[in-house]
């Protein structure tokens, strides 16, 4: 079996949003590997003071042991097009470090900077963050993403995106979509129009 992993956003020195790591880690560690040993996530994370300033990465590899904890420097990806890519036997509901069939997917993009994975009809996720898009003054996510991201539930639990399920014919609906993700808070990338996601 793989690794799992998180990837935890630190600023100034202080992990982000570790309520919701904390509940995903230990969903992790009780699928994989039982209840029993679970490590406490924040306790394991020790910043260098290097990382004290600014926005940095931590990632956290663990079999049934914490195994690795690293930190970088970060930074984003600029996103300003997608391509739909379908694929109904698609499965990445935990974090593996083993992201092979992702990558697969992602060498399809063509020319554009991303992909946006489709699966049995339904709009899911891009190969490494969840997409919500604004339908009117709202914005929404797929109810169907292959992984619940901690900055998804997080903007759910606050009631700042809703939940729908959403089809490729649906797109039409909205204007625009944001790529979130631990690292990826809301509204801090780059908004990505409607019409730069290409079809099959």
């Amino acid at each position: 079996m793989s690794q799992l992993f998180e990837t935890i956003r630190l600023v100034d020195g202080i992990p982000q949003n570790m309520r919701f790591h904390a509940i995903r880690f230990a969903a992790s560690w009780k699928e994989h590997f039982g209840i029993a040993g679970c490590p406490v996530l924040e306790k394991a994370i020790q910043v260098p003071a290097e990382y004290s300033k600014g926005v940095a990465r931590c990632r956290v590899e663990y079999g049934e042991q914490i195994e690795e904890i690293t930190f970088s420097p970060y930074f984003p990806k600029v996103i300003r097009s997608l391509k739909l890519i379908a694929d109904d036997t698609i499965e990445y509901n935990f974090k593996y470090t083993d992201r092979k069939s992702l990558n697969l997917l992602l060498e399809k993009r063509q020319f554009s900077d991303e992909i946006l994975i489709v699966k049995d009809g339904y709009i899911t996720d891009t190969s490494y963050s969840n997409i919500v898009f604004l339908e009117g003054e709202n914005w929404v996510t797929p109810q169907r993403p292959l992984l619940r991201g901690t900055m998804r539930e997080y903007l759910l639990s606050q009631h700042i995106i809703t939940e729908k399920a959403i089809q490729v014919t649906d797109l039409v609906y909205f204007s625009k979509a944001r790529l979130i993700n631990a690292m990826l808070p809301f509204g801090s990338g780059t908004d990505i129009p409607v019409e730069a996601i290409s079809h099959f």
